[in-house]
């Protein structure tokens, strides 16, 4: 990854659904400003370990998260609003996990997260990472050698770091 430790997030768009499931535009570093954030970043929604492991382990923890004084958590991956917010539906994530699409790859690449997952049929998509960050600066970061692996970045390993 490019962006590391003490880092201030760069500005970007990125999507997601309103409350009418109207897609929205929005500046990333609004989502950041004067809080504290828990944002992970993986290669897929409906993936196999994304879905088994890094989502739920999130909404598993989420009280947990809470206690440690995050006052938000974002998912981010390289799909469109509808599928972004389709997972969090068939997941549970609502109003614990705000779920925004990169569909363009134009952010995760942005932060240098992005990988090549052709040979897998999916294209340019995200690394496995999940980052704390403090009215936009960088915190802590981990980030998967092997997207197919979730552990230095699941919800209860990350959190035992913070």
């Amino acid at each position: 990854m490019k962006i590391k430790v003490g880092d201030k997030l760069p500005s970007g768009e990125v999507f997601c659904l309103d409350k009418n499931k109207a897609v929205r535009k929005v500046e990333i570093n609004s989502l950041f400003e004067n809080q504290k954030v828990i944002m992970f970043g993986l290669p897929g929604a409906f993936t196999s370990v994304c879905s088994a492991k890094h989502l739920p382990g999130f909404i598993k923890n989420y009280k947990e998260v809470k206690k440690k004084g995050v006052t938000k958590i974002i998912c981010i991956s390289v799909n469109d609003p509808f599928v972004m917010e389709a997972w969090g539906d068939a997941h549970n994530a609502k109003d614990k996990i705000l779920m925004v699409g990169d569909p363009f790859c134009k952010y995760i690449k942005e932060i240098g997260a992005d990988v090549d997952k052709s040979e897998k049929g999916l294209g340019i998509r995200s690394s496995r990472f999940t980052m704390l960050l403090e009215d936009c600066v960088v915190k802590k970061i981990k980030e998967e050698k092997d997207t197919a692996i979730c552990e230095i970045t699941a919800a209860e390993n990350f959190l035992k770091e913070i």
